[in-house]
């Protein structure tokens, strides 16, 4: 309640005149991408616009960044293709409601820095395979379905005419900001195709020929399907890599409009409000989505630093929803289909390849893996788990290979083992072949100064090293233990037996 009495305090430096305009602008930007996204995935329009609605209102309302506008994004969406043409549309709404429910545990739980652990050559391959599989859709907006039910290319002058139709919405959404950003171009690129259309009366597919939008309000619904087990481990995959796609986009959206605005939002806030969202297009029959880069950087070139533009955006798109369907299903399939092909170039991340040359292979490996899996599998959720793994490996790899030892015996006779880098499970085999336990000294100390035990294969290590000197009636020390480094060996004392050389304790982290 708090937050919408805020957004009418007149004691805060809120321009309403700006926050006005960017929200009709907003609105005019998400409905072509939410209709053409909604298409993409075999949904009904008025699904995609219901998204639009439905997350734009929640997220303005609740988020933790004002000035950030969420609709029915393609990344979410894309996630569910294939679900949705397996299982249908009820699958997908109660995955919706679900990937909602872990969004909002991601925030009520605080762990809304984590979702931006995810390396960068994943996100590269991700939005790159992701801009590959939203082009080549549009093309099958070139194939027509005859009386018999036969799918089949468009021919002759159909053809010409739509290819012609796309080009233009194309060039216009390239040129048009050449001359002004006033007016979103897509807007105008779908309304200059629009009157071109109707005013030749020129023959050609529209969204009616897709499906038929009825202009009514989001209704409450509870998804129909078999609530069993089964169910659950069919949505539970779709639903955990759309909550992670959705809030990784937000998030880093979340952290460009912090940068724009110099002023800090809050991640686990609206972590919260885009599960929020999610639920309630789940069982309002919205197809869900997330934060939306261009009209998030739409509303802050019209001047829009509070909540109002986001609120006045999603009641702008109810309102067209009401009277405005008519005018939606003439819209000809290829403006949108232009519009698409361009936030598909958009959406490829070129720079990945103008700086591959400078990248580690490793890298350009993850990328292109990721790329490749999303491309020829649909399966963004398999392409980021894997690209994440891959990436994991790689990094324990490279730091397995840093472990080093320096030795040298004292005056008393005593070898001294000085370790560097991490003992971890990728680095446990180097530093047990560092070690001679059959013709080192009685004595032996080990110093972690400048290293420190990191997981179970790292103490398995040093219990089977310590035995390795105790079969030999030799003594094996640890020194310079950092405190997690104590606190590991202790809560496994049970199951290790070493001797912590008696020196003060070398604490690695300052105490808070």
């Amino acid at each position: 309640m708090k937050n919408i009495v805020a957004l009418f305090d007149f004691s805060k430096k809120i321009n309403y005149k700006n926050e006005l305009l960017a929200g009709l602008t907003v609105a005019m930007t998400m409905i072509p991408e939410s209709l053409s996204f909604a298409i993409l995935a075999g949904l009904s329009p008025l699904t995609g616009l219901y998204a639009a609605f439905m997350m734009g209102l929640v997220t303005a309302i609740f988020g933790g960044r004002p000035g950030m506008v969420s609709g029915g994004a393609g990344a979410t969406i894309v996630v569910l293709i294939a679900l949705i043409k397996t299982h249908g549309v009820e699958y997908l709404f109660a995955t919706v409601a679900l990937a909602g429910v872990f969004q909002m545990l991601v925030g009520i739980f605080k762990l809304g820095k984590f979702v931006r652990l995810i390396p960068q050559p994943v996100m590269y391959g991700f939005l790159n395979g992701l801009a590959v599989i939203i082009f080549m859709a549009q093309i099958e907006q070139f194939k027509i379905t005859d009386a018999n039910g036969v799918v089949g290319w468009l021919q002759g002058t159909a053809l010409y005419i739509m290819l012609g139709l796309t080009a233009l919405t194309i060039a216009i959404v390239y040129f048009f900001p050449k001359i002004t950003k006033v007016i979103p171009a897509s807007l105008v690129a779908i309304v200059i195709i629009f009157g071109i259309v109707l005013g030749f009366g020129i023959p050609t597919k529209t969204v009616a020929d897709i499906a038929q939008i009825s202009g009514s309000l989001p209704a409450f619904h509870i998804p129909e399907l078999p609530f069993s087990l089964q169910t659950l481990q069919i949505i539970f995959p779709y639903a955990m890599i759309m909550a992670g796609v959705g809030l990784i986009e937000s998030l880093l959206t979340l952290s460009m409009v912090d940068e724009i605005t110099n002023s800090k939002g809050n991640t686990n806030k609206e972590s919260v409000a885009q599960g929020l969202a999610n639920i309630t297009n789940g069982f309002f029959g919205g197809m869900g989505g997330c934060a939306m880069v261009a009209q998030t950087l739409v509303n802050l070139d019209a001047g829009s630093r509070a909540r109002l533009s986001g609120i006045i955006a999603s009641i702008t798109i109810l309102i067209i929803i009401l009277v405005g369907a008519p005018f939606i299903e003439k819209i000809p399939m290829a403006a949108l289909v232009g519009v698409m092909m361009v936030v598909a170039i958009s959406t490829f991340q070129w720079v990945s390849i103008r700086i591959v040359n400078k990248m580690p292979k490793s890298d350009i490996f993850v990328g292109i893996t990721v790329a490749l899996i999303t491309i020829i599998l649909h399966n963004l959720a398999l392409a980021v788990l894997v690209g994440v793994i891959i990436s994991a490996l790689v990094f324990a790899w490279d730091n397995a290979k840093r472990i080093r030892a320096r030795k040298h015996t004292d005056e008393n006779g005593i070898k001294h083992y000085e370790i560097f880098g991490p003992l971890f499970f990728g680095s446990v085999t180097a530093f047990t072949d560092k070690f001679d336990p059959i013709n080192d000294p009685d004595e032996v100390v080990v110093d972690f100064k400048e290293s420190r035990i990191v997981d179970m294969s790292a103490i398995d290590a040093l219990d089977k090293l310590s035995k390795k000197y105790s079969e030999l009636n030799k003594k094996l020390h640890l020194k310079h233990l950092s405190e997690d480094s104590m606190k590991l060996l202790k809560n496994a004392e049970a199951v290790i037996e070493v001797n912590i050389h008696e020196d003060p304790t070398y604490k690695v982290m300052p105490e808070k």
